[in-house]
């Protein structure tokens, strides 16, 4: 039985104490009894032992029963004093090796049991039928030398005011954790850190409970508190495994769903309370506490992830429909997403979703950036087996599962990992190096191998124990530079003089690596903002710069979105100004693999939704919206959209309300607005999962020819895809607001016709539903430099794809 902490309103100790005076009085009533007993004269005491073996000895004439043997009740002697220095250090929490002191010890007349209970009144050893009530050495210890020989497999009766607990005690186990894996802790490589670090619910030497780690080489001593000790900071001090700068205590009888933190003694004797870094589940915030976890999801999804490796991300079709979870549909659990979100992107056509930080963070408003928890999904929405459901769903639904992955910062929280033992842990010493000047967070210290380890093993944990199918890593610009945002005399060159952090590369370099050697078919993924050379380079290839590659496998390319959405929000007539604005990423398409982010980044803090970006009228807006959308899927390179920029949302997106969903009933006119932009999004999802020239060759400059890029004056853009068999697909846009008719095109001469394919100005898209014959069929007209062409009628503001009829 678990005690249970006192109310909120009353100090724990002082409601012992009180408690334990009326104790006190029969207990020395009792003392006074075990006194006068001494006194008898040793033949009385003869004699009434003699009485006691009579009365169970059998008659001749009545068969012997055999009695259950009853614990024999035994006055322990005064034990060995508890040396002043380790009683102190036990009560300041500095101690590094309780387990020496505590427990069960031989010494010199038998065994000496030594317990730390500072909210008992009473302790008492059982061991088969003995059964020994330890002296009260006051400030929560109690001990007794016992006349035994050997240490025996005992318990303890801990009596609490109101209830007794009966339990192992936590300090006769020898350590739950092996040195091998102290070994690679200590090198910097277990690859599943998670396993033996935090809360890991087990059988130890039989007995079951908890076994709790953390790494605080800097801490004089740590303590774990929690419910089931009145979240007291001493009654349950840690060991130190030595040069390791673990910490290790396993508690038996404590199970899933207690609340704990670690009690943390700092080098100045301060004390600091830390949720757990390596905590697999929270509490909801506000409230901060690690909760003890393990996981009893089964997955349905073997097929899934059989199958999830046969083609490279970079060369099969890879659209993807990013959400924020908290606000697709607020007030929504993860089992109850599970039952809208995979059915809706599914019926899109998106091949996959990706999902905004998932791991715990204190702020809402940070949109998950901002992590404390990088092991826990956030409780706001369910338990870890919950988010495992929603994973598993996406995957049945045939959707991958991609996760947006913070490892380049974490808050200030003075209860996560700042400072975490009392020294710089996480982050770098150098205050130069650890202060992030644009979010008022600290930079993970990447050249520390504990460090290195701690987020290298993170990312493996969500995709090994959540089946995440890829991780978009956040912020791989700020990691990659030194000078990151910072002015002259901020920073500090690296040793060859330049602004390259060489430990954040190692980092990345090392994270990709392992990921892909690890979990198969899994893809990463950088939102990196700038020319690095080599992002999605293997780590093995050395580029110009002589640097290995960092390893991704995509990397956002931020120079088309920032350079086409400028094109598009220019008013039509002074578009032929900015021609280049939409040609220039063909001049570096092929130097990495890309993914085209419409994200969340484009539509919030006074950025406008997409729609609300574009010149016009609202006709105007809705059509551009389209013909920029049917541009982008047929651009070289990967698909993401944001949620609510599917059907043309108005506004922009809030975390508090999330998307307009009110905007696509029909009541409000929406079928031939904010439906037929979603029907749009769906046929271009449709169309290119089957197509592939549109992304078989994504990477390849052979899959990729202009049919004419100078068309400035017309606003024009005319370009083939073609797969690996040679197979075309002719993408026509026009981003003028008039119909351009007869407009000739050059096209391959071993094409005898050509078909319409998908028209963003149909009507049912919500267009003027001006479109081209059935089938349009080449003339021995040579433009373009090619030996035939044919004639469109250009809708306004729209694009066409046509294929091979």
């Amino acid at each position: 039985m678990t005690p249970r902490p006192p109310s909120s309103d009353s100090d724990p100790k002082k409601s012992a104490k009180k408690a334990a005076k009326s104790v006190k009085k029969a207990a020395e009533k009792a003392v006074t009894k075990k006194a006068t007993a001494k006194k008898e004269a040793p033949a009385a005491k003869k004699a009434a032992a003699q009485k006691v073996t009579a009365k169970k000895a059998p008659t001749k004439k009545t068969p012997a029963k055999k009695l259950p043997a009853q614990p024999e009740p035994v006055v322990p002697a005064a034990s060995p004093t508890l040396d002043a220095h380790d009683r102190d250090r036990l009560l300041s929490a500095t101690h590094h090796d309780p387990h020496g002191v505590l427990g069960a010890h031989p010494v010199p007349g038998g065994i000496a049991f030594r317990v730390f209970k500072p909210f008992a009144l009473s302790v008492t050893v059982v061991a088969g039928t003995l059964r020994a009530e330890l002296h009260d050495d006051g400030d929560g210890f109690f001990s007794g030398l016992v006349p035994l020989r050997e240490v025996p497999a005992y318990r303890l009766l801990v009596a609490y005011e109101g209830s007794v607990q009966e339990t192992e005690d936590a300090y006769r186990f020898l350590p739950a954790l092996g040195d091998l894996d102290l070994h690679l802790i200590g090198e910097g490589r277990h690859e599943q850190l998670w396993t033996v670090l935090g809360a890991e619910p087990m059988t130890h030497q039989d007995v079951p409970g908890t076994r709790f780690t953390v790494w605080a080489p800097n801490a004089r001593g740590v303590s774990l508190a929690g419910t089931f000790n009145f979240w007291d900071g001493t009654g349950y001090p840690m060991r130190s495994l030595g040069s390791s700068g673990i910490w290790e205590l396993f508690v038996p009888g404590i199970g899933e769903g207690e609340l704990y933190k670690f009690a943390i003694t700092r080098q100045d004797g301060s004390k600091t309370l830390r949720a757990d870094p390596m905590a697999r589940r929270t509490e909801v915030p506000p409230n901060t506490s690690s909760i003890v976890h393990a996981s009893h999801h089964e997955w349905h999804d073997a097929a899934w992830l059989e199958r999830r490796a046969d083609t490279p991300a970079h060369e099969g079709p890879f659209s993807v429909y990013e959400v924020h979870l908290a606000s697709w549909r607020p007030g929504l659990t993860y089992r109850q997403l599970a039952e809208q979100l995979p059915a809706y992107v599914k019926d899109l056509g998106f091949t996959h979703v990706e999902l905004m930080p998932v791991a715990e963070h204190p702020f809402g408003g940070s949109w998950g950036y901002q992590v404390t928890g990088f092991y826990a999904p956030t409780a706001r929405l369910g338990t870890p087996d919950d988010f495992k459901y929603l994973v598993d769903a996406f995957h049945e639904a045939g959707i991958g599962v991609l996760m947006d992955w913070v490892p380049a910062h974490f808050p200030r929280d003075d209860w996560a990992l700042a400072e975490f033992d009392g020294r710089p842990l996480y982050e770098h010493e150098d205050p130069l190096r650890s202060a992030h000047p644009d979010w008022g967070t600290l930079e993970f210290d990447f050249g520390r191998r504990e460090v290195r380890n701690f987020l290298v093993a993170n990312a493996i944990y969500w995709c090994e124990e959540f089946h995440i199918d890829g991780l978009r890593v956040d912020a791989v610009a700020s990691m990659l530079y030194l000078d990151y945002s910072r002015e002259p005399g901020q920073w500090l060159p690296n040793e060859h003089g330049g602004r390259e952090n060489l430990d954040a590369v190692a980092f990345l370099q090392e994270m990709n690596a392992t990921v892909y050697r690890r979990v198969p078919g899994v893809v990463t993924i950088a939102e990196e903002s700038t020319a690095w050379d080599g992002v999605t380079r293997a780590t093995h290839h050395i580029g110009p710069g002589g640097f290995g590659g960092l390893g991704f496998g995509l990397k956002w390319n931020m120079g088309w979105m920032h350079d086409s959405l400028g094109y598009v929000q220019h008013e039509p007539i002074h578009r032929k100004y900015h021609h280049h604005e939409m040609t220039f990423s063909m001049v570096y398409a092929y130097s990495e693999n890309y993914v085209l982010p419409i994200s969340h980044d484009e539509v919030v803090h006074g950025k406008r939704s997409l729609v609300s970006k574009l010149p016009g009228d609202w006709w105007q807006q809705r059509a551009t919206h389209r013909a920029y959308l049917g541009f982008m899927w047929a651009h070289p390179g990967k698909q993401l959209l944001f949620m609510g920029q599917e059907f043309a949302q108005g506004a922009e997106w809030s975390e508090a309300h999330g998307p307009d969903w009110w905007l696509l009933d029909p009541a409000y006119g929406a079928e031939a607005d904010h439906r037929g932009v979603r029907d749009l999004v769906r046929d271009l999802n449709i169309v290119y999962r089957h197509t592939p020239a549109l992304w078989q060759r994504d990477t390849d400059p052979a899959g990729f020819e202009w049919i004419v890029g100078d068309a400035a004056d017309d606003n024009v853009f005319a370009f083939m895809r073609l797969d690996a068999e040679g197979t075309p697909l002719l993408a026509v846009s026009n981003f003028s607001p008039v119909v351009r008719h007869d407009y000739r095109l050059g096209v391959p001469d071993s094409i005898p016709a050509w078909h319409e394919t998908l028209n963003t100005d149909v009507g049912k898209y919500g267009g003027g539903d001006l479109t081209n014959p059935d089938v349009i069929k080449p003339e021995a007209t040579a433009w373009h430099g090619r030996p035939a062409s044919i004639t469109l009628t250009l809708p306004p503001l729209a694009t066409l794809w046509l294929r091979p009829e």
